[in-house]
Parts: C-alpha cells; structure tokens; sequence
C-alpha cells in the first residue's frame, strides 16, 4: 500500500499516475479527432477520392501499352471536371467515364446507388445468338440438363452441349453422364454463346476430356511493381487429361460455337480449345476479357474493380482483345434470320459434321 511506502516511493508513484492518465487523456483526444474528423473530411472530398482511384488503377492495371493508354494524361484531364463542391453521384459518373476509357469489361466500379460497367465490347456487334431460336427450332424444347449444361443428340448422330455459364460449376459426374449419352455421336458441338465466364477451374474439368496427354494452355503474369510494365515470368497454366475411369471423348471432331458475347473464362476457353488438333472454333470473334481481375476499396467504401493479371495463350500472346474463329469458321446470323428460326452458326456448325467430305478437314 502507498501509505507503507516511503514518502519518495510514493510521491514517485503519485507523479506516474498523473502522467498516465493525462497520455490517456492525451490519445483518446487525438483518436476521438481522428476518427471523426479527419477521415470523414477524406471520406467526403472528391479529390481524394479521384486521386486514390486514379493511383489503384495506375498500379495495377494491366493492359495500359496494349491498348495505348496513356492514364496520367486521361487522369488530368478528368480530374478538371472535379470542383470542391462535387456531389457524390456526379463524381461517380466522372470516375466511370474515366474508367470506360479502359475498353475493358472486367472493369467496374461500384457504390450503394449503381455499378458501372463498360457494355460497348459487345453491345457495339452483332449478337449472333437467340436461345428462343435454339429452344424452340433446335432443341425442340426437348433435351437433357445438368450442372448448367442443356445437351441432346441433333440429327441423330451429333453431340450437342449447350453450355450459357462458367459461373456454374460443372461437376465430373455431370460431364460422366453427358458424354456417356452422345457417346455414339460422330462429332460434338459445344455452345458457349452467350457465355460471359465465371470460374477458370470450369476450364480443367472440360478440357481434362478432350486431351490425353498435358499440355501447357496458356500463361499468367503478375505484376511485380507500379511500374507500368513491369510483369514477371509468364507462369505456365497445365491441363491434364481427367482421371482414368472417367469419360472422355478424344478422336473425333469438336466444334466450339462463339460469339462476341462470350467473356473472360469463355474467352479463355476458346483459346485453349482452339490449340487442340480435332477442334474448331466456329462463328464470331469473342468479347476478350483476357486478365484476372483484381478489386479494391476507395476512401468513401466505393468498391473498383479492374483487370490486374494477363491471361495468354499457349504461346505467351493476348487474348484481352478476343480469339478469332478458324480459319474459314466465321459465320454471323441476321436478327431476321434467327427470328424466322434459322441459326446460320448452328447450321453451318452441323453441315461441318455431318458432311462425308468437309470442305474443312480435321
């Protein structure tokens, strides 16, 4: 007790409390200022806000020298439409513009009010697709459907698998049972129309079926630095062949159908299919969307989201801006066309197969 002690010892002590409670004191004031005014000064000014956005993206976007961007120079320039009064619905319109000058559909910045989203790398092409003209002229609306895949045999000796989203994960027995049922077909048409990605492992459960021996499909790079250009060592992405006791469909043709509307993970997939000796890709060019995207959190707790890492293809080039048909495989449908019924991808696709002679052989 302090009243045993001596006088010193105790005033010593005396003295020590004192100090402690005043930096107490001293630091819930400074924190108490910190949290409640400073932050929420930097959470509320546009500035700050367009500035830690303009330097996120800087340092880690990823296809600035492929598609020619120069983002200082785009950053000064809208930062000019900000004023200190700025609203934050119209600062948000100012950022998404910004950001559509990416060209990039893996790019998005969203708040509690809205989301934007660079539509213009399909809404400016044709759609080539109508899955009402699909249901009701192909499929009769009479077919199988499991783990997101609609499949049937057409004309009675061609596989068909429809397939909208890699989002759904597609399961090996799922695969197990639709290759067992077009087991007998004389060529498989894979429909990815449509597709705007999803899971990248949907990838390996498909391709594992098609392949029988590794190969290298691609390549990833990571950045290594805010530097613009400063990329590592491409990584080798690998594809195996599935296990033993599954399914698999090897030997004979493969038709990978596309459009401009297949995205990211589908776009992936049209690169890897199209390396195989017995595939074709067939109809339009697909969207892009060659980079992992990376996503982070602005002042104000705006989320951006935005492309980070490149996705290539087996010989290390890009394919943000989109893998093309093979060669004498791209056909487009009119609206006219497929509203009269006629899908002139699907149809070419099976006058492919079917066809004793093709004009295009495997």
């Amino acid at each position: 007790m302090i009243s045993a002690m001596k006088p010193s010892v105790a005033k010593f002590h005396g003295i020590c409390r004192r100090i402690v409670t005043a930096v107490a004191a001293i630091i819930v004031a400074l924190s108490f200022t910190a949290c409640n005014n400073e932050p929420e000064t930097s959470i509320k000014d546009p500035y700050y806000n367009f500035d830690m956005l303009t330097r996120i993206v800087g340092d880690h976007y990823c296809f600035f020298e492929q598609k020619d961007i120069d983002w200082p120079k785009l950053c000064a320039e809208y930062r000019q439409r900000i004023k200190p009064e700025t609203k934050q619905v119209e600062l948000f319109t100012i950022m998404a513009e910004l950001l559509n000058e990416l060209k990039d559909g893996h790019v998005n910045l969203s708040s509690p009010f809205t989301t934007s989203y660079y539509r213009k790398w399909w809404s400016d092409y044709p759609q080539d697709f109508n899955l009402r003209t699909l249901q009701e002229y192909y499929l009769k609306f009479n077919y199988f459907s499991t783990s997101g895949m609609s499949y049937k045999m057409l004309n009675g000796d061609v596989g068909y698998v429809y397939f909208p989203s890699f989002s759904t994960t597609v399961s090996e027995s799922a695969l197990d049972y639709v290759l067992a049922i077009l087991a007998d077909s004389k060529g498989l048409i894979i429909d990815i129309r449509n597709n705007g990605g999803g899971m990248l492992t949907n990838i390996n459960t498909f391709v594992g079926r098609f392949i029988d021996k590794e190969f290298t499909g691609g390549y990833i790079h990571h950045k290594l630095s805010p530097a613009p250009n400063d990329f590592s060592a491409g990584y080798p992405v690998v594809y195996k062949p599935c296990d033993k006791e599954r399914k698999q469909y090897l030997d004979r043709p493969i038709l990978v159908l596309t459009n401009r509307s297949c995205f990211s993970a589908a776009n992936d997939f049209t690169s890897v299919m199209k390396e195989l000796p017995n595939v074709r890709i067939v109809g339009a060019r697909t969207g892009g969307g060659g980079g992992l995207p990376f996503s982070s959190e602005l002042p104000n707790g705006w989320a951006v989201r935005f492309s980070a890492c490149p996705i290539n293809n087996c010989r290390d080039e890009v394919t943000e801006f989109g893998i093309d048909p093979s060669p004498g495989c791209e056909v487009h449908c009119t609206p006219q066309e497929l509203a009269a019924g006629k899908d002139a991808i699907l149809d070419f696709a099976l006058r492919l197969l079917q066809n004793p002679n093709p004009q295009y052989s495997y």
